[in-house]
């Protein structure tokens, strides 16, 4: 009889993720280019090898049992293993990264970080480039969870993380900006806190995936609209849907166009600390991704862009 060992090899985990992807033996057989029969027999000996079942086939859909749907979780979690020992290992043969990963907080422009994109590529790496759009404290949960190798946008606290060097990107100045249309345009300035209490606010989400997250500028029994990005919430605004700070970078072409007007609040104004991290590697030098990103960050020019240089649309 066959050993858990001897079944439960990559392609295998690959196989039963397939099949709880389709829904049922048959279409993954279809998708994997298998005889049903086959597939099926490949499922009995891991199912004998473990002595467990893992599939419920008392219905027409190929329903995983609880102990099925734990080992493809930890078949998930061993695949994506084997994924990042191929990456070391080709890391190491080439001195570039296979895949190399940046946490985005939603207020770093996105037109700049696509022209870095279009350089990065221009010199034609091996290196696949992967943009993580966050916000708040889930930006540097994406890099201390391991799901990103850069975090661009992150706040003053990541510089007092274990295991990560960090580095200032900029100061963003957030200013109360509303649309022309919303009835606290014509209001007395400055506004006073009970009074941007009675209108919505807009927020956006912290992306942390564990915790509550970090919210910002809503008081306590005010509405809030909340969306996924800054992006969002500059759209919402423009739409009166709310009020709120938006990025002075991002608000100013909308303040000059007359779609957006400035209000002054009786808070002082919210200047905000950006930083840039990423994981300290003691034992092994670092990628060649990474030294170029690194250094285009060291550039003021570059720092500021992202900041600041904001399309409109």
């Amino acid at each position: 009889m066959q050993t858990p060992r001897d079944v439960l090899t990559p392609d295998a985990l690959s196989m039963l993720q397939t099949i709880a992807s389709t829904g049922s033996f048959a279409a993954a057989a279809r998708q994997m280019g298998m005889v049903p029969s086959a597939l099926t027999y490949r499922v009995r000996q891991i199912e004998d090898a473990l002595d467990v079942l893992l599939f419920d086939r008392s219905s027409r859909q190929a329903k995983m049992t609880a102990a099925g749907a734990e080992l493809l979780s930890e078949g998930a979690r061993l695949l994506g293993e084997i994924d990042a020992v191929a990456n070391r290992v080709k890391r190491v043969a080439t001195g570039w990264e296979s895949r190399f990963t940046i946490a985005l907080d939603t207020i770093v422009s996105k037109t700049t970080m696509m022209e870095l994109c279009d350089a990065f590529y221009a010199l034609n790496p091996p290196t696949q480039i992967r943009l993580r759009d966050e916000t708040l404290s889930g930006t540097l949960e994406a890099l201390t969870s391991g799901q990103a190798d850069l975090a661009i946008g992150t706040g003053p606290d990541s510089s007092n993380v274990s295991g990560l060097q960090s580095k200032p990107l900029g100061t963003a100045h957030f200013i109360f900006a509303i649309a022309p249309h919303h009835p606290l345009a014509k209001a007395q300035e400055p506004l006073s806190d009970a009074v941007i209490q009675q209108h919505r606010a807009v927020a956006v989400a912290d992306s942390v995936q564990r915790g509550s997250g970090q919210t910002f500028g809503i008081f306590s029994g005010q509405e809030v609209f909340t969306v996924a990005s800054m992006r969002d919430k500059l759209d919402a605004q423009l739409r009166g849907l709310g009020v709120g700070h938006l990025p002075a970078g991002m608000a100013t072409r909308y303040l000059e166009s007359g779609r957006l007007v400035f209000k002054q609040t009786e808070r002082a104004k919210r200047l905000v600390t950006v930083h840039y991290a990423w994981r300290q590697t003691k034992n092994q030098s670092q990628g060649r991704a990474m030294q170029w990103w690194l250094s285009q960050l060291e550039s003021p020019t570059t720092r500021n862009a992202l900041l600041e240089n904001h399309a409109s649309y």
